[in-house]
């Protein structure tokens, strides 16, 4: 029984069952002995020793459009050296790196344009592997298996992460606005948080829990810009800012609906204060007032410290709670009277996360670590890119090309060229 199990074969094996045309051949070449350093002489023995296909896409040009599928067909030669030893050339490849596994190699059946083109369709158009294998079968008669899919991603993921850890990150903490928002998220089901972190040119996202090292290891400690974010604790270490005051309008307008007497007193009070410093900022940007902000409105805010006061211990719940949210960020609620030019709003955060809140609820969040890392690198490049009008796409490719040779990661451009 032992030797007819032994004598048994294998499981068949599984290659590419699609045959496409080979458009070039591209034959390399090592540059020297391995062994002794000697330059390749023409004359010296040579033979083949492998080869793989890669295929890419010719993107749209001037005069034609539409794209273009093409494979490649890469030979790699062995030299013999006159010291007879056979040196033979290697596709370049990337190291390995911390928390990656996926590799970056440019022996890898996609190439640069294609896996630009799987990021967009993933995270622009929000396509399931499954929804990108279909469009890439009906409009470009390409096969890619899902595990090849997802492999594209992460391995675009790995190749952008340096751009936005070491370029994208600085310029957030240097930024003189930045706006700060966060949603929940889920990695394999476990509950974590998509942070935003937007200025006029640049935007960062990443997944993580919702905490002060999160925020700490993004910011820094010191953070010299201005800061507009939520009520959230955490953003109490830093100096300098700013709340959004629609969110305060809005759940003055909800405490205004309330059955309770005090409730709506306190809700249509805060609500017209609010309504008012509103106008005069945007007065004040039109031209200088008569007198500062702050001193106009100073007999109004002293007011509204008192209500507050009192409605600090309200028995109605909403009532007490936005109470002691104004007491808790009193300054960061008028900084704009001192600073017209600052904005009233949150916005900015909020339009940078709203496309990848409806990417959540179809994708239900990320697989684990690595996709999560993926994820935030990608859409951090593509959401900067589209802020200074360069293609993401198109610099995702010339990063992917230029890592899986070994290379540095290109910086991220600050305004396409003209």
């Amino acid at each position: 029984m032992l030797g007819s199990r032994a004598a048994r074969g294998g499981a068949p094996g599984h290659g590419r069952t699609q045959c496409l045309a080979v458009h070039e051949e591209r034959h390399h070449h090592p540059q020297g002995c391995a062994i002794c350093g000697r330059p390749w002489l023409a004359a010296e023995e040579r033979r083949s020793a492998s080869a793989h296909y890669v295929i890419d896409l010719i993107p749209p040009e001037p005069g034609r459009t539409g794209l273009e599928a093409i494979q490649v067909k890469h030979v790699y030669h062995a030299h013999r050296c006159g010291c007879g030893h056979w040196t033979q050339a290697e596709p370049a490849e990337s190291g390995e790196e911390a928390d990656w596994t996926v590799r970056l190699s440019e022996r890898h059946l996609a190439g640069p344009m294609l896996v630009a083109l799987v990021c967009a369709l993933s995270l622009r158009m929000r396509l399931s592997r499954r929804r990108i294998r279909e469009f890439l079968a009906d409009w470009l008669g390409l096969s890619l298996s899902a595990a090849s899919i997802n492999q594209c991603l992460h391995e675009a993921g790995r190749a952008v992460a340096p751009v936005v850890e070491e370029q994208l990150l600085a310029e957030v903490r240097a930024s003189a606005l930045l706006h700060v928002d966060e949603t929940s998220w889920k990695e394999h089901g476990k509950l974590l948080w998509l942070w935003v972190f937007t200025s006029a040119t640049t935007t960062v996202f990443c997944i993580g829990d919702r905490s002060q090292d999160l925020l700490h290891r993004v910011l820094g400690r010191v953070l010299h810009g201005w800061l507009m974010s939520d009520g959230y604790w955490a953003y109490r270490d830093y100096d300098n800012r700013l709340r959004c005051l629609t969110h305060l309008v809005r759940k003055a307008r909800g405490l205004e609906e309330s059955l309770e007497a005090s409730a709506r007193h306190f809700g249509r009070t805060l609500r017209e204060h609010l309504e008012a410093v509103m106008a005069a900022v945007y007065a004040a940007r039109e031209g200088p007032p008569a007198t500062a902000l702050r001193a106009h409105h100073a007999q109004a805010l002293n007011g509204l410290l008192e209500l507050c006061l009192q409605h600090a211990q309200a028995t109605h719940a909403k009532t007490r709670a936005l109470a002691r949210e104004l007491l808790n960020d009193w300054d960061t609620f008028w900084v704009v009277l001192d600073h017209p030019e600052l904005p009233l709003t949150n916005n900015a955060a909020e339009r940078a996360l709203r496309h990848w809140v409806i990417a959540r609820r179809i994708s239900y969040g990320t697989r684990n670590a690595q996709g999560s890392r993926a994820f935030t690198a990608l859409a951090s490049v593509i959401d900067t890119c589209r802020q200074r009008g360069v293609s993401p796409w198109q610099y995702i490719a010339e990063v992917l090309r230029q890592r899986r040779q070994g290379n540095p990661a290109p910086a991220l451009p600050v305004a396409a060229t003209v």
